[in-house]
């Protein structure tokens, strides 16, 4: 063989391996589903027969530095999910009420819950689910919140709109390639699972915030409930598979793969913030894109 056919069959053979591992890393993993009949308690307690059998997907996230293990199963009915993550700290106050004794009234404090998202896709063709993406798309949120829904057993319920669009609401982020593009966070129809306790007189130092109330309609579609033990969340969830909900993801086809991503912070488009008792709060994204399947049908 000449040199210059061995030159080409180099040049060719690097192509060829690049193309490969390119392709590769490009490639979604994938969290397949178990089928179980005997679907888990949403207690945030991993006990369940259900879950003994099921092996994690393990997920970085990489605004948090930290790993999340994702486990789930469905039955006929509901899809649910186990997730689990180290945190030093359980932190279950958000946004308390300080006494302020020189002007003798309650201001807003530096705490901030603990949080966990999950995030799907509503479009038809693969998306990237990052704040930062080039591409508009529609993704249908999972909000679980320390303080302000775990103590009713609910998640919160919201869509997340990325577009070129700068609407009244919406905040301006820019995409991996210099793009402006705008973040739109909305609330699913229905009462919401908290509201402000407004306090006057005084009857302690630091107060919750806010007080509990069960929600309703679409935004009572993701049951959740979390437990922290020895520096480690342990979270379930359970969500019916088709909810009729216009603003909610349908896992009506059990055929298909659904893309979605986790992160252990809120999703906001916002910067660190030092004040904070979290100061990454605020500045979650989606580092890596799932693709959810189910199994074992």
């Amino acid at each position: 063989m000449g040199k210059n056919m061995k030159h080409m069959f180099i040049v060719t053979a690097l192509f060829f391996i690049q193309l490969f591992v390119l392709e590769a890393f490009c490639q979604a993993r994938s969290l397949v589903l178990k089928k179980t009949t005997d679907p888990p308690i949403v207690d945030g307690i991993d006990t369940d027969q259900a879950w003994q059998s099921v092996d994690p997907l393990v997920v970085f996230d990489q605004v948090a530095d930290r790993q999340i293990k994702v486990r789930g199963v469905y039955d006929a009915e509901k899809i649910y999910f186990l997730v689990s993550f180290s945190d030093p700290d359980e932190s279950r106050l958000h946004k308390s009420w300080v006494w302020d004794q020189g002007r003798s009234q309650y201001v807003m404090g530096n705490m901030r819950e603990d949080v966990f998202v999950f995030k799907w896709s509503m479009e038809k063709e693969p998306v990237d689910l990052s704040i930062h993406a080039d591409d508009a798309s529609r993704s249908d949120v999972w909000f679980w919140k320390a303080n302000r829904t775990d103590p009713v057993g609910y998640a919160d319920d919201k869509m997340h709109i990325l577009s070129q669009i700068d609407s009244r609401d919406s905040t301006q982020v820019v995409s991996k390639t210099g793009r402006l593009m705008y973040l739109l966070r909305l609330e699913d129809a229905g009462r919401k699972a908290y509201e402000i306790d407004l306090l006057v007189d005084y009857v302690g130092d630091v107060r919750n915030r806010y007080k509990n109330e069960m929600p309703s309609l679409s935004r009572a579609d993701v049951r959740a409930k979390g437990l922290w033990q020895k520096g480690s969340w342990t979270i379930e969830f359970s969500r019916a598979l088709v909810t009729g909900h216009g603003d909610d993801l349908q896992f009506s086809n059990l055929n298909q793969s659904y893309q979605f991503g986790v992160s252990t912070l809120e999703i906001a488009g916002r910067k660190e913030n030092p004040v904070l008792s979290e100061p990454l709060y605020g500045s979650g994204d989606i580092g890596e894109v799932i693709d959810l399947v189910f199994g074992g049908r």
